[in-house]
């Protein structure tokens, strides 16, 4: 099954146990790209959330709807736990199709991960 076209739900973020966006597409790899390269306005591109940090695919836009429209629901804490459960240093899983790790710049991001310090 190719992820091109497969629907999904997936989390974008701006930097580690920052803001998240929670969104549905038929084309990953295509949305993740437009989220990097700002092409929609609005929430992400305002908050910078570039940064693909989970996603789930599913057998029909349908599902994949039914549970981004769940996961929106949910409290922070629990799509943190999300998360985390399968990518806990919140790593950009975007790298894994191919996309170029994103520049940090100072004080745009947090520069912290897990079992880090900022000093």
């Amino acid at each position: 099954m190719a992820v091109e076209r497969t629907p999904a739900v997936y989390i974008v973020t701006n930097s580690f146990h920052g803001t998240l966006y929670t969104g549905v597409t038929s084309n990953l790899p295509g949305r993740v790209y437009q989220h990097r390269n700002g092409t929609f306005r609005g929430f992400t591109a305002e908050h910078g959330c570039k940064r693909l940090v989970w996603f789930e695919i599913h057998a029909t836009m349908e599902e994949a709807i039914v549970r981004e429209k769940r996961i929106k629901r949910w409290r922070r804490e629990w799509k943190y736990a999300l998360i985390e459960a399968d990518n806990p240093t919140w790593r950009d899983l975007a790298e894994d199709f191919g996309f170029e790790p994103l520049l940090r710049t100072p004080g745009v991001e947090k520069q912290v991960g897990p079992g880090s310090s900022p000093g």
